[in-house]
């Protein structure tokens, strides 16, 4: 109680936060049978269930009341997950326990992230409702691969991909963050959302490509 008096959250924060991880963990279920491989989850995956926890509490603040508390709490998280998120790729590789399924763990919680950092962004009023396409992108994405079956091809692994993702990342926490008010952080929602629309319009046109050269 006082921990929540302090904070200024709602009674609902908890059930949020609770209802966001339960739907994302039967999500993972669902892949467990289908991509992982191995007979135990690994340390690797561990380390990314960790990050969803944090990523539901992150969740959470959706619909609380804009404080700079909510929002340094929001900058705290995402920078321990942004830490982790190093340690699960090495942790995967040094066991070797890489797999299908942990690579698409780690990518839907990155995405999950990113979306709510923009509803965050949004809510405190850092920018306006255009900065959501940060998040939703990569969603509308999938769902033009359902359309346009060319779109829905295997992506390459690249630098520059992973580069744009953790930008996305870091650039929606810094423009959350109480250290920057507007318009420094309609700047930098506006340059991270850039950088996305100029990634995807990479992927898109390799896709493309690829597709025409095999018919």
């Amino acid at each position: 109680m006082v921990l929540r008096s302090w904070i200024a959250i709602s009674p609902d924060y908890a059930v949020k936060s609770l209802g966001l991880f339960v739907v994302a963990m039967t999500f993972v279920v669902g892949l467990v049978g289908v991509h992982h491989p191995f007979p135990r989850l690994g340390s690797a995956n561990h380390v990314t269930l960790l990050r969803l926890v944090l990523v539901a509490i992150v969740a959470g603040f959706i619909g609380e009341p804009r404080t700079g508390r909510i929002e340094w709490l929001a900058v705290t998280a995402t920078i321990v997950i942004v830490i982790l998120d190093g340690l699960d790729g090495w942790l995967a590789r040094r066991t070797g326990m890489t797999s299908p399924f942990g690579a698409r763990f780690d990518m839907e919680t990155d995405a999950l992230l990113i979306l709510i950092l923009s509803a965050l962004v949004w809510q405190h009023g850092k920018a306006g409702p255009w900065v959501l396409a940060c998040g939703l992108m990569r969603y509308a994405f999938v769902a033009c691969g359902w359309i346009l079956p060319w779109m829905a091809g295997p992506l390459r692994s690249s630098l520059r991909g992973k580069t744009v993702a953790v930008m996305q990342v870091v650039g929606l926490a810094a423009a959350l963050s109480p250290l920057l008010r507007t318009p420094q952080s309609i700047v930098v929602s506006g340059v991270t959302l850039a950088a996305l629309v100029w990634s995807f319009a990479i992927d898109i046109a390799w896709l493309f490509t690829g597709s025409r050269r095999g018919h």
